[in-house]
């Protein structure tokens, strides 16, 4: 496989998924990664064709470990810290960069992985390099807890306007939201 430097922003959100399918972030719900045809899932929603091939029951397991490192490296405190999480993420798989031009368009950066790597190694170089990316194009500042009350989660925001507040905007901003609409419609006075 071959992870695209300047498309950083896939293995940013790649790290946001992980550590929000996590059972410490969906509480009741469980773990969103539950078993290798969720994870097989979870792979494809994010565009990604490893080389490991099918995942495996230990692939699995490896991945639930490296979910706890992807959390590490976003709960960072400093920039520098950050980075060095994430150079020991993308070290796992990932091979020196190369340039090179595809279809006669512009030369641009590639990370491949090792040849044989397991899953969870090219998962965790792919995640490396999209926050290595978030950190130098748009700051540690991107990393951030998510807003939602009670929720643990956290994300790398690689938005255009660095305004994105909730882990899962589809869980925590809809609930938040339509909490606010329940205690708006409690405060009007009827006419």
């Amino acid at each position: 496989m071959e992870i695209s430097v300047a498309d950083y922003a896939v293995g940013a959100a790649v790290a946001t998924g992980l550590v929000t399918s996590s059972p410490t972030v969906r509480g009741e719900a469980g773990d969103g990664l539950a078993g290798t045809g969720v994870l097989s899932a979870f792979l494809a929603a994010h565009g990604l064709v490893l080389d490991a091939g099918a995942p495996t029951d230990r692939d699995l397991f490896e991945v639930h470990l490296l979910r706890r490192e992807a959390r590490g490296v976003l709960e960072t405190e400093t920039a520098a810290q950050a980075v060095e999480g994430a150079c020991v993420l993308a070290a796992r798989a990932g091979l020196a960069p190369v340039l090179r031009r595809d279809g006669g368009g512009p030369w641009q950066w590639y990370v491949p992985t090792a040849p044989g790597a397991p899953l969870a190694a090219e998962l965790a170089a792919v995640i490396g390099i999209g926050l290595l990316g978030t950190v130098r194009a748009l700051g540690h500042g991107r990393f951030r807890s998510c807003a939602a009350p009670g929720c643990r989660g956290v994300l790398a925001d690689t938005s255009r306007a660095g305004r994105r507040r909730y882990c899962r905007p589809d869980v925590c901003g809809n609930r938040l939201n339509v909490a606010n609409h329940r205690a708006r419609q409690r405060m009007e006075v009827p006419r």
